[in-house]
Order: C-alpha cells, then sequence, then structure tokens
C-alpha cells in the first residue's frame, strides 16, 4: 500500500468535502473554494470527520495515483484553512519591487522594467525596508498556483552563483563558487 494514500486527512472544523458523482471533489473553507477532478476509479469515503482515499486494485496505475489524489486533497483542506504563503527576497545592487494591486512592477538590472500580472486568486504585497533586501509576499490558498507563479517571477531573474544576485525565496542558501583566481 502507498503509505501517503492510506493516510487519513483531518478534516478540520469550518471545512466543507463535497464529491459529486463525476468524482469532482469540493473544499469549501475560511480561505475560499477550491476543487479538483479525481480518477474515477478512486473512492473518497468521509466518515466522523476523517476523509480516506481508496484504491479499488493493486494495478499500477491505481498505486501511482493514489497517493497523488490524497495528497491533492490534502493540499486543499490546508490550503483552504489555513492558507499557504511564499515570500520571496531580491538580491542586487538597484533591484526593486513594487505593486499597484495585482500588477508587479519589477526592476531587475535589466534597461526596462518588467510588468508582471499576478492573478486575483493570489494576494500580492511587497515590501521594501532599509537594509533588508526588497521582499514580494504572496498568499493563497491554491499551492499549485502560488507554486507556479513564483516560480515565474523567480524565472525573471534566478539567482547566480557568482555573485549571489537574482531573485529567491526566503531563507533559501545559494551555493557560490569560487570564480577565476589571478594567475
Amino acid at each position: 500500500m502507498s503509505r501517503i494514500g492510506k493516510a487519513p486527512i483531518e478534516i478540520p472544523n469550518g471545512v466543507t468535502i463535497d464529491v459529486s458523482k463525476s468524482k469532482l471533489v469540493t473544499v469549501k473553507g475560511a480561505k475560499g473554494v477550491l476543487t479538483q477532478q479525481i480518477d474515477q476509479d478512486l473512492d473518497v469515503t468521509i466518515e466522523e470527520g476523517v476523509l480516506t482515499v481508496v484504491r479499488p486494485t493493486d494495478q499500477k496505475r491505481h498505486r501511482a495515483v493514489h497517493g497523488l489524489y490524497r495528497s491533492l486533497i490534502n493540499n486543499m483542506v490546508i490550503g483552504v484553512s489555513e492558507g499557504y504563503t511564499k515570500t520571496m527576497e531580491l538580491h542586487g545592487v538597484g533591484y526593486r519591487a513594487n505593486n499597484t494591486g495585482q500588477l508587479l512592477e519589477l526592476t531587475l538590472g535589466f534597461s526596462h522594467p518588467i510588468y508582471f500580472y499576478v492573478a486575483d486568486e493570489v494576494k500580492l504585497n511587497t515590501t521594501m525596508e532599509k537594509g533588508q533586501p526588497p521582499k514580494v509576499l504572496l498568499e493563497s490558498a491554491d499551492k499549485q498556483l502560488i507554486g507556479q507563479i513564483a516560480a515565474k517571477i523567480r524565472a525573471f531573474r534566478s539567482p547566480e552563483p557568482y555573485k549571489g544576485k537574482g531573485i529567491r525565496f526566503a531563507g533559501e542558501e545559494i551555493r557560490r563558487k569560487q570564480g577565476k583566481t589571478a594567475g
């Protein structure tokens, strides 16, 4: 058995889960509503505040998707109850970040500023404090969406190994290289 797939999901107070006949799982909570279409063969049972995902056989395909869909449902439950946050830092001389609503403006050492529109499901905030690198704060109930947006923002200027300049996640360590040595 899949260790992840057979683990039960505790449903916190204030979260409701609805499974339709077409295997569409809808999770509602304080932070929003999320939906996920799951495999037709898997069974989702809810008993006494505990959700379990059960596979019908030990076929390779059923084993492959068992843990996947259990993790997706668990991420939705955590997202609508607690939410997810990502903090990104801009390291480099002259690097700046501003936002106007959902429009993120990044100055990353190019000849032009970069404008990036963040989806409405994600709450965007930027901070610039003296002595600290500029920060971009992302909050959302959807773990998949927030991760994808953070990856796109990071791709504008990935951290490079020689000086460490670029956009990185808060607390991320960049492995530095020595560079050239004088002859």
